[in-house]
């Protein structure tokens, strides 16, 4: 029990690279059954070159899509983002309020570029495991125009290029297509890793840029992540008991006929403010480490100048004729 217990405890502090991990996989999983049981190269030189880019990248952008989809930020940056507001919006204009926009100012450039680098993983393993197979390439290449004319140098150039779109299919002469389809393959593998090289350089780099330009140090930022998922737990809790709480009071109105009593539910303005998505940036410095945060912050303050208001102002003199 203390086993599993410890394994529950380390699978819920690794979720997301877990979870990417398993995305991973059954990208690579599932390029190599569309490879071997799907993908069947037609052999023709019309027909190559659109059939092997086709399974190349067709998948790689439907994975893309659905990536974004399935992403929770997706949703959080463009609900209400094209609403109109005609009672909460400044000065209770009808156009639409700057809050419901996709970000505020510039702080939308960096949670979009996080929400395209978490949905480029799947299609970019896609690709990069698909080249290294060589299958899609090497049909895709055989139809090329170009990659013909660049693999068939030569006296039998004519020959060659006519037997180039039977290679995939092992139709042509066997000397020629064991030569053609070693080059094809070592051309897809080649184009493979680089692409591989490529985006991990290019992680590095941006990681690298963005944990230097940082306004906060590296504790802080653990102790925000920490923080985001203890709120996001307790939210939810919360949440749920109110929603119930709010719902038992609805239905009992209407079966047994009673008033339901008062159960105080946030304005929709207020579910806006704690809906923004939030980034740290320099000129924010105050420690919000969540739009949740920011909003209890800004209530607290408005407490207590109410509160301060109230003192200055001295008691009502109404009632205190009334209880003379």
């Amino acid at each position: 029990m203390e086993t599993f217990r410890r394994m529950l405890e380390h699978t819920t502090k690794h979720h997301y690279a877990l979870g990417q991990g398993l995305v991973t996989l059954l990208t690579v999983g599932g390029e190599r059954i569309f490879s071997t049981v799907v993908f069947e190269c037609p052999c023709s030189a019309k027909w190559n070159e659109v059939y092997g880019l086709v399974f190349l990248l067709v998948p790689a952008l439907v994975l893309f899509l659905l990536s974004y989809v399935v992403r929770g930020r997706t949703w959080r940056l463009l609900t209400r983002c094209c609403a109109r507001d005609t009672g909460t919006g400044t000065g209770g204009s009808n156009e639409p309020d700057a809050r419901t926009c996709c970000g505020r100012g510039q702080s939308w450039f960096p949670v979009c570029a996080l929400l395209f680098g978490e949905s480029a993983l799947a299609p970019l393993t896609w690709v990069a495991v698909a080249l290294l197979g060589g299958s899609f390439y090497e049909c895709a290449a055989s139809g090329s125009g170009v990659v013909a004319r660049f693999l068939c140098q030569g006296d039998n150039n004519s020959t060659c290029m006519d037997q180039l779109p039977l290679v995939p299919c092992k139709k042509a002469p066997e000397p020629a297509e064991q030569v053609l389809l070693k080059k094809l393959r070592a051309q897809s593998q080649i184009i493979g890793w680089i692409l591989i090289a490529a985006v991990i350089i290019l992680f590095l780099i941006i990681t690298s840029i963005t944990r230097c330009l940082s306004p906060v140090s590296y504790m802080q930022l653990k102790f925000w992540k920490i923080y985001m998922e203890q709120e996001q737990k307790i939210f939810k809790s919360e949440a749920t008991e109110h929603a119930a709480e709010l719902a038992k009071e609805n239905v009992e109105c209407f079966f047994k006929n009673t008033k339901p009593k008062e159960c105080f539910t946030p304005s929709m303005d207020d579910w806006q403010q704690i809906s923004s998505l939030h980034n740290f940036t320099a000129k924010t410095m105050k420690q919000y480490y969540s739009p949740l945060h920011k909003y209890a912050d800004g209530k607290g303050k408005s407490h207590s100048t109410k509160s301060s208001e109230q003192n200055k102002t001295g008691p009502d003199p109404h009632s205190a004729d009334s209880s003379v």
